[in-house]
């Protein structure tokens, strides 16, 4: 049976319901399942604020399933969220939208190992002035990061970028080192630092990173959203420059790199920072630039460091 999650926003309540079917159907010993000859539903209740929400299973997910989705920090952090600064379910007199959250629908939950890594589900949420609906369709995957790596040599300044297959827009892409984070610790900077590594082959300091998304106001979240529409992705941005020996840029041309066990395929490429802009369409490098560009303006940025690889 679906047990109490220790958050306090977040109570679970076994709900018995049973609807008209045209097939036999029967309660389950638990409650939260109901079996029908054509379809299998696990549903239960949570209490999100002070209200309570239905959360059901589209068929096809079981009662782990469910557990493992609203026990996800993906699932954690959207509920956060809604309730947090500028939340969909805050009242609009608190800066939110005022909001109500009717019902959530669980239809996809992807594990990486032992954790949730893609959880995709629908949100029943109606406009409290209105009461419209507005569009709930939500594929989390949870925070990420990405780094803006500039290296000088010779009076130029280089970017590094990284060359992957992208399933989902059909298409090989130029795009930043990047990486979800693999748990709520929330290490940013440990994450870009590992991931640098992994995809580029050079070893960085922690110490060496520059948030850039600590520029922007305190009530954006510091982060950058980059299809916000369909998806909670949320990228804190950071910068490593350093100087570098001609030899470190050529070995860097082609590099092959990445987890070949994760389905990483990477191939390092080294371009110009003053064509960055036009060699790629990734969106976390060109919000990159434009921080790293109003930071120097701003006057936020030290000088690069003297460092030699």
């Amino acid at each position: 049976m679906l047990t109490t999650c220790p958050l306090p926003w977040l109570r679970f309540s076994p709900v018995v319901k049973t609807r008209p079917s045209p097939g036999f159907h029967r309660k389950i010993a638990f409650a939260s399942i109901i079996h029908t000859m054509t379809q299998h539903i696990v549903r239960t209740e949570l209490t999100i604020g002070d209200s309570a929400v239905e959360v059901i299973g589209s068929p096809g997910i079981s009662e782990l399933d469910l557990r493992k989705a609203v026990e996800s920090n993906v699932f954690h952090q959207w509920v956060t969220n809604l309730m947090g600064p500028q939340g969909i379910l805050t009242p609009a007199a608190d800066g939110g939208a005022s909001c109500s959250l009717k019902k959530v629908t669980i239809q996809s939950v992807d594990m990486f190992g032992q954790r949730v890594g893609f959880l995709k589900f629908k949100a029943e949420i109606t406009d409290d002035a209105t009461g419209k609906h507005i569009p709930g369709i939500v594929f989390a995957r949870g925070a990420a990061v990405a780094v803006l790596m500039l290296l000088e040599c010779n009076q130029e300044t280089y970017a590094v970028l990284t060359e992957q297959a992208r399933v989902p827009v059909g298409r090989v892409l130029l795009e930043l080192p990047a990486g979800m984070l693999s748990d709520d610790a929330g290490d940013f900077v440990g994450t870009a630092a590992q991931e640098v590594e992994e995809e580029i082959g050079i070893h960085i300091k922690s110490s060496d990173l520059v948030n850039l998304t600590d520029f922007l106001h305190p009530s954006t979240g510091q982060q950058i959203f980059p299809s916000p529409g369909g998806c909670d992705e949320g990228i804190k941005l950071m910068l490593y420059r350093c100087h570098v020996k001609q030899e470190v840029i050529d070995s860097l041309k082609g590099k092959q790199t990445g987890l070949r066990e994760d389905g990483e395929f990477i191939k390092v490429h080294v371009v110009p920072y003053k064509s960055l802009w036009r060699s790629t369409t990734d969106a976390k490098a060109l919000a990159a630039i434009s921080l790293y560009e109003m930071g120097k303006r701003e006057g936020l940025l030290e000088e690069c460091p003297n460092i030699s690889d």
